[in-house]
Formats: C-alpha cells, sequence, structure tokens
C-alpha cells in the first residue's frame, strides 16, 4: 500500500469513528441526502453506506440530468430524430433513455440520423459542415453543462450557423430541494450539496437552505474522505441544532461562484415551470430560450406526439425523491438491468439504479 492511500484510509478511519460517536451522542435516526449522480457512484463504490453507523442513512436525491428528464421530452426527442432532415446530437446516456415508445438509439438502428457528440461545439462544427441539415443538441443538465451550451450558442450566433438549434431541457438545483422540503414525503435532515454545480453557483447561493429551510448543508467533493468530512459536518449540524451550509470543496467552490457562467446563463434563458420524473412539475424549475433567441429552440420544428407512457412498473421515480432504494422496485435486477433498461435511472452513468446495480447488489438492505 503506497503512503497516500494509508494515509487516505487513516482518514476514512478517523471520519468513521467521528461520525460514529457524533451519531450515537445525537440518538436520532438521521438521514441525509446527496443530490449529484457523481456523489451516488462515489459513495456506492467506495462502499461507504456500510461504513455508517445504523442510525445514519445516506439517501440518493434528483442529482442525475438524464434521470429527472421527463418522458415527454424523450418523446419530442425520438420525433426528432424521426425527421428526414434533422440530425439529434446528444451524450451517451440519452442515446439509451426510453421514450414512451422508443428510444435514440433504436430510432438509430431504423435510420434515423441520432449520433452520440462529446461536447456542443461538436454538434456546432457538423452543423457548419453541413449547412441544409438541421442540427438538434439536446440541452439536458443542471448549472454546470449550460455554460458550455451557452458558449456554443454564443459562437453559433457570431458565425451566423442558422441550423444549429438546441432543446432545451435544463433544470435548476434550488426548485427540487424546496420542493423535496416542502413535500414532506421524506424526512432530509440536511443535504451533501453537489461539487460541479457548486463551482458555477458558488456556495452563498445555499443561503437559503439556512434562513428559509432552516436545513443544514455541505458542499463536498468526490474522493471518499470529502464525502465522509461532509457527512460528519452535517451530523455536528444536527447535535448543535443548527443549519449552516459549510463549504468544504472550497479548492475548487469560491463563494460568488463563476459569475462570467452566471450572466452567460441569464443572457440567453428564463426560468419556467418543469415536469421532473418522480417530483411531477415544479415551479420555475427550469429554463427556456429568452424570447430574443427564440430562433434556436428546437422545440419550434413541427413534430407529432402521442401522450406520454411511463414504464409500466418502474419506480424510478420514487427512486428518484429518496422514498425507496432501488432494489425496492419490483424490476430492479429482473426485468431492469444495465444491458435491458426500462427506466432512465438504471440508463445514465449518473443513476441511482445503476450505481446500487454495479455496487451494492449484496448486502442491500430489505
Amino acid at each position: 500500500m503506497s503512503s497516500a492511500a494509508g494515509s487516505e484510509r487513516a482518514a476514512v478511519e478517523t471520519l468513521v469513528r467521528r461520525i460514529g460517536a457524533s451519531a450515537a451522542r445525537s440518538g436520532r435516526r438521521l438521514t441525509f441526502m446527496e443530490v449529484c449522480g457523481t456523489h451516488t457512484h462515489a459513495i456506492a463504490r467506495a462502499g461507504l453506506r456500510r461504513l455508517l453507523p445504523a442510525n445514519v442513512k445516506l439517501i440518493s436525491g434528483p442529482g442525475c440530468p438524464v434521470c429527472v428528464t421527463p418522458i415527454d421530452y424523450m418523446d419530442r426527442a425520438v420525433a426528432l430524430a424521426r425527421r428526414a432532415d434533422v440530425t439529434v446530437c446528444t451524450f451517451g446516456d440519452l442515446m439509451r433513455v426510453p421514450s414512451s415508445s422508443s428510444s435514440l438509439e433504436r430510432e438509430s438502428a431504423r435510420g434515423a440520423d441520432a449520433r452520440i457528440v462529446y461536447s456542443p461545439r461538436d454538434v456546432l462544427r457538423l452543423a457548419r459542415a453541413e449547412p441544409r441539415r438541421t442540427f438538434v443538441f439536446l440541452g439536458v443538465g443542471f448549472e454546470t453543462t449550460l455554460p458550455t451550451i451557452t458558449a456554443a450558442l454564443e459562437e453559433a450566433e457570431a458565425t451566423q450557423v442558422e441550423n444549429f438549434l438546441v432543446l432545451a431541457g435544463a433544470k435548476l438545483i434550488e426548485p427540487p430541494l424546496r420542493a423535496l422540503i416542502a413535500s414532506g414525503d421524506v424526512r432530509v435532515d440536511g443535504f451533501l450539496l453537489p461539487g460541479h454545480v457548486s463551482v458555477i453557483l458558488g456556495a452563498d447561493f445555499y443561503r437559503f437552505l439556512e434562513r428559509e429551510l432552516r436545513v443544514p448543508g455541505a458542499i463536498v467533493g468526490f474522493a471518499p474522505v470529502d464525502v465522509l468530512a461532509g457527512v460528519a459536518a452535517l451530523v455536528d449540524a444536527a447535535l448543535r441544532g443548527g443549519a449552516r451550509v459549510e463549504n468544504l470543496y472550497a479548492r475548487a467552490v469560491r463563494p460568488e461562484g463563476n459569475r462570467v457562467a452566471q450572466e452567460l446563463l441569464r443572457r440567453w434563458f428564463e426560468p419556467v415551470d418543469s415536469r421532473w420524473r418522480g417530483l411531477g412539475e415544479i415551479p420555475r424549475s427550469g429554463l427556456a430560450f429568452r424570447r430574443a433567441f427564440a430562433h434556436r429552440d428546437a422545440a419550434r420544428l413541427a413534430v407529432e406526439l402521442d401522450p406520454p407512457r411511463e414504464p409500466r412498473g418502474c419506480r424510478c421515480g420514487d427512486v428518484l425523491k429518496g422514498a425507496i432504494e432501488p432494489h425496492e422496485c419490483p424490476l430492479f435486477d429482473r426485468t431492469c438491468t444495465p444491458t435491458t433498461p426500462v427506466g432512465a435511472c438504471m440508463v445514465s452513468s449518473e443513476g441511482t439504479c445503476a450505481a446500487w446495480y454495479r455496487h451494492e447488489r449484496v448486502g442491500a438492505s430489505a
């Protein structure tokens, strides 16, 4: 074992002991929610849930942007791909997410032009090369991915690439946190806040948790030590009865965030009511193009859509709001696996069901 690995193991053991001692003093059952898909996989991969005391539970929330994207968005994406004059481009996960009746992967096998790209600028290059064809990028994501999309849109405007469009499907992180607390469906004693999103928004953004919701939070990185430090801070907050938000990822997250990226988002998009898988419609939780940029909105392209239909038996929505663990879904590890996914939570590389399938099936609690 290297000295670095030994040092990390010692730090983990110290944090686990600290959490255990503090949790014992609290005398309460404490439930903390991570709201970042990368955290979900980091926690599962390192087996952190199994290291925590019995009265401290980590649950996963709506932190996977692909997973919370409603099925009617995928219906529209599939319908656009069926148009002979349109190429739909997306990151890899969305290719396999089921729509009501198909998926982009299936449509591609049938001859539709749906392509995997690595950045929105890849789509911009394709659009320049084929000016008579319309290229649509699927703009799904939280505040983390939106700046790269808006940067590509800025370049398209500046260079007059008119055939580059975006199907807006972005989500904002604040409204679902408010909705989860307001619903009371699941008791949440604190949030492990997303590292990547917080780089854009800044630590000060989360003061609404302290001042309005009275729920503590910890902004953390992605190593096991980072996550456990966040859990320890939340347990300590429960002991004190406070609602402080701590920035434990200060090496990447500044108090004010990335103001250039924030301004770019405000320039192009405005908040709108938006549907979330599992959470329903949440006011002002999505982003739509401002009127001045409506010509970049792929939703203006005519397609035929049937009423959306959720996969029968899939409980992805309940998983996303922390109401159940993946193994409690009747389809999990039966008809729904990474090779034959029924719901988005099993498809996405950030999905909770995918994380559980890979790392936590053995020893899952009943």
